[in-house]
């Protein structure tokens, strides 16, 4: 693991460098929706990336954002999201990511999140706890909602359906402290993990988007859910994760919205 961790960590690292001088350039823009786009600099650093795995670590299978999934019974898999916060990428917001995590016969063992531009770099490994620039994480001891600063997102497709966040937003946001919504689900997550949010919801993340982090809540003390407080993996179609304090909290404003709906 030691081997694959520093393996990890410099991929990360050289791709979000990439990222890094890409950014204030003039991006190639393709739209997968009418909100989802890619960039040209998505592309690059998904490539550089899954060259370097297949490169190093022929055998092991790859489970990306913007390309097909390779060999998928493989014991060991990397799940990446080369630019997590793509449209914050394209108009020049500064909040971004790149997200690698491995994956060992369907359990998270090692995460790696790099936030290029303030040069923070998460790592967890299963047992062995959580880091941020080599600095032991550990969630918020904050146990009160209404003193929390919480995290979200809305789904690509919010202009078409209803099940679209805003019902839980507009209730959560007169119980919490306040929200936040970046735009980028992985670093939130990394920053829950981090102490610096409390809790954060979303709907219809991908794996790319969450198996890093939610190893790093894990590792850091934290818990992880559904929204209504069942199993959660990465194909679940909502994900809670909080500091474990404020998390029945969360789940009972989640459960009195969709009572009303």
């Amino acid at each position: 693991m030691s081997k694959l961790k520093d393996f990890a960590i410099t991929l990360a690292r050289e791709a979000g460098n990439l990222l890094k001088r890409k950014f204030n350039s003039k991006h190639e823009i393709h739209y997968k929706g009418d909100i989802d786009l890619v960039t040209e600099t998505d592309k690059m650093s998904e490539d550089l990336i899954i060259a370097a795995i297949n490169s190093g670590f022929p055998d092991h299978g790859i489970l990306s954002e913007e390309s097909p999934a390779q060999n998928s019974k493989a014991k060991l898999r990397w799940i990446i999201d080369p630019l997590d916060g793509t449209t914050n990428y394209a108009h020049g917001y500064p909040v971004f990511c790149v997200s690698i995590a491995l994956e060992n016969e369907g359990l998270i063992v090692l995460g790696v999140i790099y936030d290029p531009l303030r040069e923070d770099m998460f790592v967890a490994e299963r047992g062995k706890g959580a880091y941020l620039n080599g600095k032991k994480m550990k969630v918020s001891p904050n146990a009160t909602l209404s003193r929390s600063l919480l995290a979200t997102g809305f789904p690509y497709d919010i202009r078409v359906s209803k099940d679209n966040n805003l019902n839980y937003f507009n209730l959560m946001a007169v119980e919490a402290q306040a929200i936040r919504r970046a735009g980028a689900a992985a670093l939130d997550i990394a920053y829950l993990a981090a102490g610096r949010f409390d809790g954060f919801w979303e709907l219809k993340l991908m794996p790319w988007d969450t198996a890093a982090g939610c190893l790093m809540v894990v590792e850091s003390g934290g818990i992880i859910s559904n929204m209504f407080g069942g199993q959660w993996d990465i194909y679940s179609p909502n994900v809670l994760v909080s500091n474990g304090l404020i998390h029945g909290q969360m789940i009972s404003v989640f459960k009195t919205s969709s009572q009303m709906l």
